[in-house]
C-alpha cells in the first residue's frame, strides 16, 4: 500500500508541475486574470495534497504500516484532488463556473484527510 500512495503522490506532484508551467506559460494570455487566479488556486492544493499522498505513504512504510486511518487519509486527498483541483481546473478553462457546486466536496474530502491524518499519527491506529 505504501507504494501506491508513493506513487499517486509522485505522478501527482509531475502533474502540478506540468500544470503550474501550464497555467504560466501556455494559459497565461488565453485566460482572463481571474481564471487564471482559479486555474492557480487549483495547482496549489493540489500540489499541498500531493506532497500529502507522498506523507501518507511514507507514514505507511513506519509503524502505522496497517493503519486504515492513514490509508482512508490517503484515498481522501487523492478524491479532493480529483473533486477540487479538477473542477477549478476545468471551470479556469472552460468558463462553466456553475461546476464550482462541486470543489466544497473536494475541499471537505481534503480537510478530512487531514483530520484522519493527525489522529492515525497520534493514536498510532
Amino acid at each position: 500500500m505504501p507504494r501506491i500512495f508513493l506513487t499517486l503522490g509522485a505522478i501527482n506532484a509531475f502533474l502540478c508541475v506540468l500544470f503550474g508551467a501550464l497555467g504560466a506559460h501556455g494559459l497565461k494570455h488565453a485566460l482572463t486574470t481571474d481564471m487564471l487566479v482559479i486555474f492557480q488556486t487549483g495547482v496549489q492544493y493540489h500540489f499541498y495534497h500531493a506532497l500529502g499522498l507522498i506523507l501518507v505513504g511514507l507514514g505507511l512504510l513506519t509503524n502505522l504500516s496497517q493503519s486504515r486511518l492513514l490509508k482512508l487519509s490517503g484515498w481522501l486527498m487523492f478524491i479532493g484532488i480529483v473533486l477540487f483541483s479538477g473542477t477549478l481546473y476545468i471551470i479556469s478553462v472552460t468558463g462553466i463556473r456553475g461546476l464550482g457546486v462541486i470543489a466544497p466536496f473536494g475541499g471537505l474530502s481534503y480537510m478530512s484527510a487531514w483530520l484522519l491524518f493527525a489522529y492515525a499519527a497520534w493514536t498510532g491506529k
